[in-house]
């Protein structure tokens, strides 16, 4: 098999691009929609002075899904003020393929972008702007896909997903999978891979760890409890427990074999003739396949309060971010039939929604246009090209799951 990357030339060529129409039904040309989408804010953040609502994002996605003849719905997050996922169907029965992307962005560096971040600029056959490859994009790429079918065409139905969230809490797809209503059998979620497919990726949670002691005079530590000492101890044993993870959940298909453990923050102690009184560190936990945050969470906790368990420091945990499972790489149709197109299959160290739909039995591949490396930088862009690239493969992907009324083989 070639290890070249796909053209949209070749792509056009492929059995795949059944058209099932003479003519695209209306829509606005693709860099309009992208920008459309661009220019409504709809940032995710844990501070919530710089997050806002995705809900005008979504309705744009509404309106151009309903004028090509999809069933819409708006379903608002419990619980996230503001925050909804959107689900559109076409054409009716069980399963079927489901194209999801996120609808939030993260935020953005004041003053770091060489031209407005929420208006789409064209330059050098690039699509500039927050959102454009994380991941804006690929929701009206998926739509643009989607313009050539009909319901009637269908033989299994097809979804297209928006969700809330994903940059900060996945309180989208967290909502979803607790639904238990599976959207379909087969799920490309688009973040930006270059179009290669990513069968499996890192999981991660985010972990605070509060020492305190008791202050008292530098001149004699037997004065007060230095929470500092505590937190030395901490880190120790963090450093042992990642070297514990390596050996035992080492995966050599990731850029970064072994999990992590990142320490991100620390404060402690005012001066320094003071004994510190309370220390706090903030860790980014790493997790490769045959991990699960709850079991990693719970040794964690185990293994730094045993460390301190006679010290006379007391210890407090913080779940800063519950977390995400890691993907766990699947064979299937899917992952077949975007591997026989590309050429390739990849391990990534990120984490994306997929989890939330492997949990509920959905073979998941994560698949879209643009580079991981344009995401949550200034001057974020999507290239016309890789735009292309994706519109056709979806295409494909389209018609072998939706329309040929067989997807247990793949090409």
């Amino acid at each position: 098999m070639p290890r070249r990357p796909v053209t949209g030339k070749d792509l056009r060529q492929s059995v795949w691009l059944t058209i099932i129409g003479p003519m695209h039904k209306r829509l606005p040309d693709l860099e309009s929609m992208i920008a459309t989408l661009v220019a409504e804010p709809s940032v995710s953040s844990v501070q919530p002075a710089l997050d806002s609502s995705n809900r005008r994002v979504c309705e744009h996605l509404g309106n151009w899904l309903e004028g090509i003849g999809f069933a819409v719905s708006l379903l608002p997050v419990a619980g996230r003020e503001g925050k909804f996922n959107l689900l559109a169907r076409l054409g009716d029965g069980e399963d079927g393929l489901v194209l999801s992307g996120h609808s939030d962005t993260v935020p953005w560096d004041e003053g770091g972008w060489s031209s407005d971040p929420f208006i789409a600029t064209r330059r050098q056959n690039r699509i500039y702007g927050l959102g454009t490859a994380d991941m804006k994009s690929f929701l009206a790429l998926a739509i643009r896909a989607a313009r050539d079918f009909s319901g009637r065409s269908l033989s299994a139905p097809l979804t297209l997903l928006a969700t809330a969230d994903e940059e900060s809490t996945m309180s989208g797809a967290r909502a979803l999978a607790e639904s238990q209503q599976r959207p379909g059998r087969y799920v490309v979620i688009g973040e930006p891979t270059g179009m290669r497919p990513v069968y499996q990726h890192k999981g991660v949670l985010m972990e605070g760890i509060r020492v305190s002691g008791r202050s008292g005079h530098s001149s004699n530590p037997a004065l007060g409890r230095n929470a500092l000492d505590g937190m030395a101890e901490v880190i120790t044993t963090l450093r042992a427990l990642q070297t514990e993870f390596a050996d035992r959940f080492r995966e050599q298909a990731f850029e970064v074999p072994d999990p992590t453990i990142n320490l991100g923050y620390i404060r402690g102690g005012d001066n320094p003739n003071r004994i510190c009184a309370e220390c706090e560190l903030h860790i980014d936990v790493r997790l490769n396949p045959g991990m699960t945050v709850h079991e990693t969470r719970e040794l964690l906790r185990q293994r730094v309060a045993e460390r301190l368990a006679h010290s006379g420091l007391e210890v407090e945990f913080l779940t800063l971010f519950e977390g995400v499972d890691p993907l766990c790489g699947e064979e299937g149709p899917l992952l077949h039939s975007c591997e026989a197109v590309t050429g390739a299959r990849e391990s990534v160290c990120f984490c994306t929604e997929g989890p939330y739909f492997q949990s509920l039995g959905m073979e998941t591949v994560i698949m879209g246009p643009g580079s991981i490396d344009q995401a949550h930088q200034p001057d974020e862009f999507l290239s016309l090209e890789q735009a292309e690239l994706c519109e056709n493969v979806l295409s494909g992907l389209i018609h072998r799951f939706c329309v040929a009324g067989s997807a247990a083989t793949a090409p």
